[in-house]
């Protein structure tokens, strides 16, 4: 049966009855790149397309779901087979002309939920710009692992010290989503050797203690992992995954709800205001 929120199954008057019904954009955004040993390459795509179907399920008739952006941006990780990576800018401009369409035709509400690390700072600024240029438009995006529904959930639940990639969080979510297409018995654990104080990195944001900063370092992925993961996938379950996905959707639909009910403000030249008063105030000086 046709899925109402599919936005590529729309008819010419779907998507305009869509448009008058003020639906929110949903994008979905991934990449192809190593996972470990145990995980397939499309595992930032599935994760972040699987979460995103859920969340049209829970509300078919508030969102149009657009399909996975599922090349991203990541050089760092070229060294592992099968990668494929779009210069940041080049990614930016893809993703904003995306959103750009989008609010040709209409759509003013737009929510990109992104599934690969790298992707972050380019598709922060292709929400941005495509605020700027579009400016009765509202366009955001959050990753899902900084979600505090899933964090909570998580951390309640993990065996593992550390989360990384293709880590107990990751495999959990691909286990739920596929468990066909991962390999378990191939999973090894594998920690960043370089961990310290202030460079660190936990996919949960529940570092152990005695760490502080998480300072933002993006290295070469073959110089500090030999397999491709950080982590331990071998406590991964379909279970885990499955309860992340449910509190990943939820709170989707909590932010959603709230994109939907906020106001799209007018700007405001405060400059011109200034010249105003500063000319008001001059002229009475001169009387």
């Amino acid at each position: 049966m046709k899925k109402s929120y599919n936005f590529e199954k729309l008819t010419w008057e779907e998507v305009n009855k869509a448009v008058e019904a003020k639906k929110v954009c949903l994008i979905p955004a991934g990449t192809i790149e190593d996972h470990g040993l145990h995980l397939p390459i499309d595992t930032d795509v599935v994760i972040a397309d699987t979460i995103c179907k859920k969340v049209a399920n829970i509300i078919p008739n508030e969102i149009v779901l657009l399909p996975c952006l599922n090349i991203g941006y990541s050089p760092h990780h070229i060294d592992g087979p099968g990668v494929l990576t779009i210069r940041w800018d080049t990614y930016i401009n893809y993703v904003k002309d995306i959103t750009s369409s989008l609010a040709y035709h209409g759509f003013k509400k737009m929510l990109i939920v992104n599934g690969h690390g790298s992707n972050r700072p380019a598709l922060d600024l292709a929400t941005r710009l495509t605020v700027v240029e579009n400016p009765d438009v509202q366009c955001a995006m959050v990753s899902w692992w900084d979600l505090k529904k899933v964090q909570e959930e998580f951390n309640s639940i993990r065996e593992s010290e550390w989360t990384g990639h293709a880590c107990e969080l990751e495999t959990s979510i691909y286990l739920a989503a596929d468990y066909g297409n991962v390999y378990m018995q191939k999973a090894k654990k594998d920690i960043n050797p370089y961990m310290s104080k202030h460079f660190f990195d936990d996919l949960a944001n529940n570092p152990p203690k005695g760490y502080a900063n998480p300072v933002h370092l993006t290295e070469y992925w073959s110089t500090v992992s030999k397999t491709g993961t950080w982590g331990d996938p071998t406590v991964a379950t379909k279970e885990k995954g499955e309860k992340i996905i449910n509190k990943a959707a939820q709170e989707l639909v909590e932010i959603i709800a709230e994109l939907k009910e906020r106001p799209i403000r007018k700007r405001v030249p405060h400059q011109l205001e200034d010249v105003r008063l500063r000319n008001k105030m001059t002229g009475k000086l001169n009387e």
